[in-house]
Parts: structure tokens; sequence; C-alpha cells
């Protein structure tokens, strides 16, 4: 490669930062370099010389400078000077990790953390309803009608945890959280995230360069010691959680631990991003901390559990100040979520069979759940009550279960990728009670379960031919 010869930063790249701090330039200069306008190879100004030019201290652009080079969007090469890196694909995150094509060579795959397709309402029933009961002219596409369909936005602020300012309809859970980070959340900020974690919020933390603040979860929710040393250093700016069946371990807020972080909360300004992401299927009641901060929290709702994923629905609810800015800037891209997809949501929210089809799904993961930690607890392992479509399954070696299951035919999601914080003492898998455990025989599966939870790296199993 041919190397160029130092270079000014470019003209208007002061008027670019958004703050003269560390973050401020990284974020900059990151922008430029993923926009395309610093190629790659470009060699950098000096330290000093981008210190002078931006009239800061060479001390804040050596802090910018590492955290580029951490990311691998610039080079150092010794006394030949700091580079554009490479130009590389986007990194494979833990999400994508965590959900590898399936082997149809599995008898039982319980990696997929997706609700069981039998257990769902029949979409089919309420596409006839709506179609029945709906004028043509009123499903016809438009794009100036209201982005939340009114009759939907009344049936959930008739069920909501407090009387929000504002209610949106976005394209998932997921999209709703990446949303309000990229509104609210800048390069640098810390983020404090449940440990374990939910993979896909520490991938969006990561593509937006926040840093996440693990704090460990006992069975309701985050332990409050650890919670408040979060705050003992720069003030995080943010806190994700899910208020009950955290996804992987189950774990659920009860009243007393609300209260807890309620006042730890109180004198810090972040904001609360709360993700109910197994609303509809979850058995614990509701415990929302959001609610105690109508000024800033938000207080999401999924649908994809309860009435399919292919919906794409999951609604947020909060102060304007928060939701405003997302609404906004989705204007310039998808507009709004699908009005007729909305209508599908309503008429299902309002069927008697439809209600009562995510009622006995509720039950029926409930009851896989203690079937299966009855059997597994008749081979000495214990697994921790929760809540939702998962266990957390404690295992002596993550690689060695799952080359275990493997074995048997059995595939599980390993617990790496959902590890926010330091490694713990203890590894895990986690295990889905959707669809593929339904009809398994629970006492066989059990039992390869407890070998695949003691298996160690050099343990060996023979089976019968």
């Amino acid at each position: 490669m041919t190397e160029a010869s130092p270079t000014a930063l470019p003209a208007d790249f002061a008027g670019d930062l958004d703050e003269r701090t560390a973050a401020g330039i990284a974020a900059a200069l990151g922008r430029r370099i993923r926009s395309g306008a610093l190629a790659p190879g470009t060699r950098l100004p000096t330290v000093r010389e981008v210190a002078r030019e931006l009239r800061v201290s060479p001390a804040t652009v050596s802090q910018a400078w590492r955290a580029l080079a951490a990311t691998g969007a610039i080079t150092a090469r010794g006394r030949a000077g700091t580079f554009v890196g490479e130009k590389r694909e986007a990194p494979i995150g833990r999400y994508q990790r965590l959900h590898s094509p399936s082997d149809n060579a599995f008898r039982v795959d319980l990696s997929r953390g997706t609700p069981d397709p039998a257990l769902l309402p029949d979409l089919a029933a309420a596409l006839h309803a709506l179609s029945r009961d709906t004028a043509p002219g009123d499903l016809s596409a438009h794009y100036l009608g209201e982005a939340v369909l009114p009759a939907l936005a009344d049936t959930l602020r008739a069920d909501w945890p407090w009387p929000c300012e504002r209610l949106t309809v976005l394209d998932g859970a997921l999209d709703a959280v990446d949303r309000l980070l990229g509104a609210h959340v800048r390069f640098g900020d810390p983020v404090i995230v449940e440990d374990p974690c939910f993979p896909p919020f520490l991938d969006l933390l990561a593509r937006l360069g926040a840093r996440p603040v693990a704090v460990p979860l006992d069975e309701s929710g985050f332990r409050p010691s650890e919670f408040a040393r979060a705050f003992d250093g720069p003030a995080p700016r943010a806190v994700i959680l899910q208020p009950r069946a955290n996804n992987p371990t189950g774990a659920s807020l009860d009243a007393a631990r609300v209260r807890e972080l309620t006042a730890l909360l109180g004198p810090q300004p972040a904001l609360i991003i709360e993700d109910d992401h197994s609303a509809g299927i979850a058995s614990t009641a509701l415990r929302s901390l959001a609610a105690h901060f109508p000024d800033r929290g938000v207080y999401i709702r999924s649908y994809s559990k309860s009435h399919g994923a292919d919906l794409r629905l999951a609604v947020a609810g909060g102060p304007a100040a928060l939701l405003d800015p997302v609404v906004e800037r989705r204007m310039l891209g998808p507009g709004w979520s699908s009005r007729l997809l909305q209508r599908v949501l309503s008429t299902m929210l309002h069927d008697p069979d439809a209600r009562a089809t995510v009622a006995q799904a509720r039950l029926e993961y409930r009851r896989r759940a203690e079937v299966l930690r009855r059997a597994l607890a008749r081979h000495d392992v214990i697994v921790a009550a929760g809540d939702g479509i998962n266990v957390w399954l404690p295992v002596s070696d993550e690689n060695a279960a799952m080359i275990s299951l493997a074995a048997a035919g059995i595939k599980a999601a390993p617990g790496g990728p959902f590890e926010a914080g330091a490694r713990p003492a203890t590894d895990h898998l986690r295990l889905t009670l959707g669809g593929g455990l339904g009809d398994t025989d629970i006492a066989w599966l059990a039992a390869e379960l407890a070998a695949a939870a003691a298996a160690t790296p050099t343990y060996r199993r023979i089976r019968r031919s």
C-alpha cells in the first residue's frame, strides 16, 4: 500500500464535533472513517498536531485515538505514524454467533429462543375477521394517517403501566431499543445492563461506542448493592432492563426490588429503557421500574412471543422528550409500522379465542418449565426458578456441555454470549421451552442435560450402540 503523506484533518472537522472531548473527537473521526471521507491507509496528523488544531490537550486526543484503535478504525505503525485502518466486514455480533443456522441432524433444538408456533393465536382467523368486519376502503394503504391506529392506542392505554405522554408502534422490541439508544446515547456513554444480558443489547452498544456497565442479577433482578456501585464512576446515561422473564435467566422484578432500585435511581438522571419482551406469556405480574420515572422512563411491550414474531410489532410508551426524536427520525426511513398489521394485532387483542390461546400458552410454558426443573432435580441438577420460555442451566464447562449434548442430538445456546461482565463462577447454557420440547421424552432429555452439566473438558462419554 502506498502511504499518504501526513494530512491535516478535514477543514470542517472541528465544526463536526459534538464536543471537544475524547468521546466527541473519536465519534467525529469515526463517522468520517465509516462514511469513506477518510479512506483506508490515510495517514493521520500527529496527536500534537490534532491537539493544536482543535485546541485541546494531547492527552484528550490520545484517549480518542486509543478508543478508535481498539475498534480497528485506526492503526499505529510506530515511527511511521497512525493510519486509517483497512475497511473490514462488520464484526459478527453476539446475537449472530448465538443464532447460527440450525443443523437438521439435531433431534431436539432448544437453542432458538423463539415461542412454540403451536401456541400462537391463529393469524388466519384474525385476517378473516378483519376482512369480514372492515370496509375495503379502510384497509387501503395511505401516507397521511396516524402512525398509531387510534383504536389500538385506546386498547393499549387502558392496560399500560402508567398514563404515559406518548405511545408509538415500532417493528419489534429490539427495533425500539435500537432507536432509543440511537437517539439518546452517544459514543463513550456508560449504560447499565443486566448480567447476564440479552446479547443484541451489547451489540447495539458496541456499534454506538457506548460502554456497558454490567450489574449482576439474582432471581429478583438487579442486585441492589452492585446497582448502587454502578453509579460510583461517570454517571450512566441509561439503564436497559427486562422487568420480567429475563432472557436468559427468567428472573423477574418483585415489588420489594422495585422499591430498592427506585430509591437508588431517584437522584440519578439516567434514562430507563424497559423491554417487556415476554408480555402476554409471562406468568409473573409486571413490576415496572420505568413507571416510577414517567419523565425519563420508556416501557416497551412486545407481541412477538405472545402473538407472532412475524407481526414485528412492539409498542413503546413514555415521555414526549424521549419518544418524539425517535418518531421524527423514523419518518425519514420506514415512517411507521404497517397499519394493516396494527389492525391484525388489535383484532387479536379483542378476540376471545386469541386471548384464550395466549392464556393457554402462558400456562403451558410454565408447566414445561416446572416439569423440566423437577426432572433435572431428580439428577441433582438444580435450576433456579424463572419465568418465560427460557431455562438457565448451570454446567461445569460450557464447551464440554455443548459437545455432550450434540452427541445426544440436542442443540442448546451457549451461555457465553449473554455474559455482560466478568466471567461468572459457573458456566451456563440457555434452553428454550418453545418448539422442540412439547413432545420430547422429558426423562431422556433430563438425563442427557444432567450428563452435559457434569461434563468437563476431559470428559469422554461412551454410548451403547
